[in-house]
């Protein structure tokens, strides 16, 4: 029903920056939240950041806060990661979700764009 499209991964040095979009389509109009997630080889899934679609409101883990900057365009269905200062540990996919209104779980998750940051 919600279709994710994530873009703008690539190679970085140590210390760049890059920024990711995520493009959701489909049926879009419950939307409670989008966030992002990310996973390295060999670790789990991990949260990075979610932004609630009506306010705004914004949470980070504690590994990218001060670094990392979620946005979103409710007119476009798109949110943003912006994430500066980069380092090595943050190699990983990254993946956007979506959680519907009502819902207590993440809906929606787009494919995934690499990430790798080199020193």
């Amino acid at each position: 029903q919600v279709q994710l499209v994530e873009s703008g991964g690539g190679l970085v040095q140590a210390g760049g920056s890059l920024r990711l979009s995520c493009a959701a389509s489909g049926r879009t109009f419950s939307t409670y939240g989008m966030g992002w997630f990310r996973q390295a080889p060999g670790k789990e899934r991990e949260f990075v950041a979610r932004i609630r679609w009506s306010g705004g409101t914004t949470l980070y883990a504690d590994s990218v806060k001060g670094r990392f900057t979620i946005s979103r365009d409710n007119a476009k269905n798109t949110v943003y990661l912006q994430m500066n200062s980069l380092k090595p540990e943050d190699t990983a996919v990254y993946y956007c979700a979506v959680r519907s209104a009502g819902g207590s779980t993440w809906d929606y998750w787009g494919q995934g764009t690499q990430v790798t940051v080199s020193s």
